[in-house]
């Protein structure tokens, strides 16, 4: 029998969300999230949707229309935790991944 917690789909997700539990303990650190460093250098944006219903995850640079506002860290967090338990996308979570390819526990096969 498979442990599904030994999947390679698992693992990254595993990672994922270890690294999202670190940034928010950049944020009560007062420090800058790697989420939101990566956003600044253009790797990824997270913003809400057109129609106001939630919101998208992009790769690369976006251009932000003016109306558009920015997206809290906790929204960004959230939102992106309910990404990977609901959805996995495998291809946004990889993005995501990619963040924090510095760490230690990254893998090269999660390379977008």
């Amino acid at each position: 029998m498979t442990n599904l917690d030994d999947t390679p789909t698992a693992k990254l997700d595993e990672f994922v969300l270890a690294r999202l539990a670190e940034d928010e303990e950049r944020v009560r650190a007062g420090e800058l999230p790697l989420i939101d460093e990566a956003e600044r250098r253009g790797r990824l944006r997270i913003m809400y949707a057109d129609d106001g219903d939630g919101l998208l995850l992009a790769g690369g640079p976006v251009e932000a229309m003016e109306d558009r506002h920015p997206v809290p860290f906790a929204e960004k967090a959230e939102f992106l935790r309910r990404e990977i338990r609901d959805a996995h996308d495998d291809a946004s979570v990889k993005l995501i991944a990619s963040v924090y390819e510095a760490h230690p526990g990254w893998r090269e096969e999660w390379r977008p």
